[in-house]
């Protein structure tokens, strides 16, 4: 199962989930960015499922005849800001994010996370200067929580994720995107029945209820 990153977590309780309901059956998971997955499938890694931060790197999929299915959109997620424990910068919205004295991070323009991120800014019409550019979403958790930057914009499932290690600062809905996640069976699945139990299950309510414990959204 190829899944993003930002699904780790959920995911891997799904996948317990699942392979208790189905005891014949194991599930391997391989997490990063969307855009990381697509290119590997379409370089003939083998993956059953892909599970997308996107609607952008599915259509790669689908272009390229790389889907035995239908992709279905399966949960949603919203950004965030996230900050360091009681937020010692005092950041209170996007526009502080311009603020040369802070290291602000982000996903790289490729990555779901980093596009969004960039679509949030225009739509605050906010400009900033970001230090790193990170290769999934986990990246930049990893450096807010390690206090390597003072901000970055992340998924509303990360900062929860992320715990007393971190903070999240709202960003308003006007600002914000929804982030669609759409998962389907490749064209090259080794095991397309145990595929398709899968995505039943993801779709099924115990697979939306685990979803939305980590804090996504149903469709």
């Amino acid at each position: 199962m190829f899944a993003a990153a930002s699904l780790t977590d959920a995911f891997t309780e799904l996948g317990d989930a699942f392979t208790a309901a189905n005891p014949g059956i194991d599930v391997t998971f391989s997490f990063a960015a969307s855009s990381e997955l697509v290119t590997q499938i379409g370089e003939g890694a083998p993956a059953d499922v892909f599970a997308s931060a996107d609607l952008s790197n599915m259509t790669k999929l689908t272009d390229a005849g790389g889907s035995a299915s239908e992709p279905v959109v399966f949960t949603t997620n919203l950004a965030e800001i996230i900050v360091g424990p009681d937020n010692p910068k005092g950041i209170t919205g996007v526009a502080d994010l311009a603020d040369d004295d802070l290291v602000v991070i982000s996903c790289a323009p490729e990555v779901p996370c980093g596009r969004y991120a960039q679509q949030i800014l225009d739509n605050a019409g906010v400009t900033v200067a970001f230090r790193s550019l990170e290769e999934n979403v986990r990246a930049v958790v990893s450096k807010v929580t390690l206090g390597e930057a003072d901000a970055g914009i992340v998924y509303v499932t990360d900062v929860i994720a992320a715990g007393d290690a971190a903070e999240g600062v709202a960003i308003p809905a006007d600002i914000n995107v929804v982030a669609e996640y759409p998962i389907a069976i490749t064209t090259e699945a080794p095991n397309p029945e145990a595929a398709q139990a899968f995505v039943d299950f993801v779709l099924s309510d115990d697979g939306q209820a685990i979803l939305e414990s980590y804090g996504f959204v149903s469709p």
